[in-house]
């Protein structure tokens, strides 16, 4: 017996949401994943920075699996929600969830990718520092 919540849906808040519009487009047509992963990057950025109350700079992506092709058209959501705060980093999950053109319901979205984005906290002159204030 299925449960009703084993529905797939979005985890984290919305943080960015961009139309991949076709001067994205790679020699084929196509939105080209690396795309993607830019704007899941400010994505990640933008909510280790709050965290922080700062800069951060992005060491490391856990990997990633696309699952389903991005088309011009598409509406794209990039969610975001806060995994872990170490004494400098902050780890960021971060998902991609897409409305493809000529879709009916507004709210029907489709996953396609997915990381965990690690985040340091920077001081102005660019050295890494504590993530918060408690770790400081």
């Amino acid at each position: 017996m299925t449960d009703l919540d084993d529905v797939p849906t979005p985890q984290g808040s919305l943080t960015l949401k961009l139309l991949a519009a076709r001067q994205h487009t790679n020699l084929y047509g196509d939105i080209p994943g690396g795309w993607l992963v830019a704007h899941m990057d400010q994505a990640a950025e933008l909510t280790a920075g709050r965290q922080a109350a700062g800069r951060t700079a992005t060491v490391a992506i856990e990997s990633m699996d696309f699952l389903s092709p991005v088309r011009v058209g598409s509406v794209v959501n990039i969610f975001t929600k806060i995994r872990e705060i170490g004494r400098s980093s902050i780890k960021v999950d971060v998902e991609v969830w897409i409305r493809p053109p000529h879709e009916r319901d507004p709210d029907e979205l489709y996953k396609v990718t997915e990381a965990c984005f690690v985040m340091v906290a920077l001081d102005d002159n660019g050295r890494i520092r504590a993530a918060t204030d408690e770790a400081r």
